[in-house]
């Protein structure tokens, strides 16, 4: 992965609602969540909501399908993954039991597993 597109999802990310939707989308798996949903949850209205999704898609965090009239989105593991390996992708210069961690509320633990292993 590039710097540049590290920034760009580490930048999505660092705003607050952002964060609550992608969390909660990890948190709901690859099915995903409708956006009703997802606004209802987090009382956030549909304008904002959808600005915030689209940051987060552009980033390529999340994945947005349609599912008769609703719009789904679910996190996007693969841009997951590749943003966690780059952030540790020196961190076992020498020290391999730095990461060495455990994801306790993984989904998918093979997809959660430490760049390092």
């Amino acid at each position: 992965m590039e710097s540049e597109a590290a920034l760009a999802k580490l930048s999505a990310l660092a705003q607050e609602t952002r964060l609550a939707i992608f969390r909660r989308l990890v948190r709901a798996g690859p099915s995903g969540e409708s956006a009703g949903a997802i606004a209802d949850a987090l009382a956030t209205p549909a304008p904002t909501l959808s600005f915030h999704l689209k940051e987060l898609e552009r980033a390529g965090l999340i994945t947005q399908r349609r599912e008769s009239r609703s719009l789904i989105y679910a996190a996007h593991y693969d841009g997951m993954r590749t943003l966690l390996a780059f952030l540790m992708e020196d961190c076992c210069a020498g020290r391999p039991e730095i990461c060495n961690f455990q994801m306790e509320t993984c989904h998918e633990p093979a997809s959660c597993s430490p760049a390092c292993k």
